[in-house]
């Protein structure tokens, strides 16, 4: 956590996890964890506090880098959060070295310029659905990847890996990927206090009561449904190519102003 600071624009760039994937709004829109952390922000100071995002689902941090990353600074935000890496390492192949370069890049040039920048990192993906064990190997290496920019940078840093809450399944959607409504609001909670924000001390304190366990047969069950509604077609459009994040426009392009709530 650092001391209070305020400020006068955010701009969140990433994929879907910043974009908001899984927590709607009224509406049926994605909202997300960087929508509510700037409504915390706008409501913890006086002065007049802008937003936007520029964040696309299923962008890999190269392409990240490439079609969100310039844009942003173009926007002369004073806290800018950069997130990504998991549609990298969920993928075939992932280029480590390039993932460390652009977030050192990514994290360095904002840094340089007096940008407050943050990130987070994930827990142990085991818990989240049927593949999670085989992809913990690769989560850890892009984990060590963005802690290792975060301190050579001084980007502030979220570690999830180091919170039991985080591995709460009442906090993740059904698609064992994305957070649910309850997990953005905790990851906005969790920015909070990183920035200093009065108020959120008690984020990751436990929920009440144990989560559910389903019994062995429940489980076999929720894996194959889970196959067939999650894992298939994401399997099929890498299979036939589709572009990452296609058809889809960032939801928030320009700064606007956030209404204080509270």
């Amino acid at each position: 956590m650092i001391g209070v600071s305020t400020y006068r624009r955010y701009v969140a760039i990433g994929d879907s996890a910043t974009e908001g994937l899984q927590d709607f709004d009224q509406n049926g829109a994605y909202r997300g964890w960087a929508d509510r952390l700037a409504e915390h922000i706008a409501a913890a100071q006086d002065e007049p506090f802008e937003y936007a995002n520029l964040a696309i689902r299923s962008l890999r941090v190269h392409e990240i880098r490439q079609t969100q990353y310039e844009a942003a600074l173009s926007l002369e935000p004073d806290l800018l959060s950069i997130t990504g890496g998991v549609n990298d390492v969920i993928g075939p192949c992932p280029d480590y070295g390039q993932l460390a370069a652009d977030f050192d890049v990514m994290f360095g040039t904002a840094a340089d310029r007096g940008i407050t920048v943050f990130t987070f990192v994930m827990p142990d993906p085991t818990f989240l659905n049927p593949l999670g064990r085989y992809a913990r190997r690769r989560v850890m290496i892009l984990n060590d990847i963005v802690r290792a920019a975060a301190a050579n940078t001084g980007a502030l840093l979220l570690d999830l890996s180091q919170f039991e809450l985080a591995t709460d399944p009442r906090l993740w959607y059904e698609d064992g990927l994305h957070g649910n409504w309850l997990g953005h609001t905790k990851m906005a909670e969790a920015f909070a206090h990183l920035l200093g924000i009065d108020g959120f001390d008690h984020w990751a304190d436990p929920l009440p009561g144990p989560p559910r366990r389903p019994h062995a047969l429940e489980k076999i069950g929720a894996d194959l449904d889970w196959a067939v509604r999650w894992f298939g077609p994401w399997l099929g459009r890498g299979m036939v190519h589709v572009p990452h994040g296609k058809g889809v426009l960032p939801k928030r392009p320009l700064p606007e102003l956030v209404q204080r709530t509270h």
